[in-house]
């Protein structure tokens, strides 16, 4: 599109803008097409990207944090569960490397975690306890129904 585009006469800028890229990309496409056609241009291989800030082991090491232990075990006293801001000095304590803490949410993602809040569980009742009120509420019943 963006190489049509500037042989119909559109300045590069301008097809810049239109297909949502920069302007040296559009120079790039062009000087590809000029140099071998669309074949070239359309089996061009891309760069794969920015290398991670953390091993595939190092990011499996955190799943596995977030989900087998909570932050006050590590000696964190200030939450019960963790937070990207947590997370994010941790990782910058065991790892040394200073990762943001969206990029943080974005590898949980990846790892299919998800945010959600704490649920808060209450402790297991005492069995014995539960029957005997169970029976008096029973025997309750019996009495109001009469």
């Amino acid at each position: 599109m963006a190489v049509r585009l500037v042989m119909e006469g559109y300045l590069g800028k301008e097809v810049a803008s239109m297909v949502n890229v920069c302007r040296q990309t559009v120079s790039h496409y062009v000087s590809l097409f000029n140099e071998g056609g669309l074949e070239i241009l359309l089996h061009q291989d891309f760069a794969p990207g920015r290398e991670p800030f953390l091993t595939e082991e190092q990011q499996e090491e955190i799943k596995q944090l977030v989900l087998t232990t909570t932050p006050v075990e590590l000696g964190w006293d200030v939450a019960s569960a963790w937070n990207t801001k947590l997370l994010q000095s941790d990782v910058e304590k065991h790892f040394g490397v200073c990762i943001s803490r969206e990029a943080l949410r974005k590898l949980l993602h990846r790892k299919g975690l998800s945010w959600t809040r704490p649920a808060y569980t209450l402790a297991k009742g005492d069995p014995d306890r539960q029957k005997n009120f169970e029976k008096q509420i029973d025997f309750l019943k019996k009495l109001n129904g009469s």
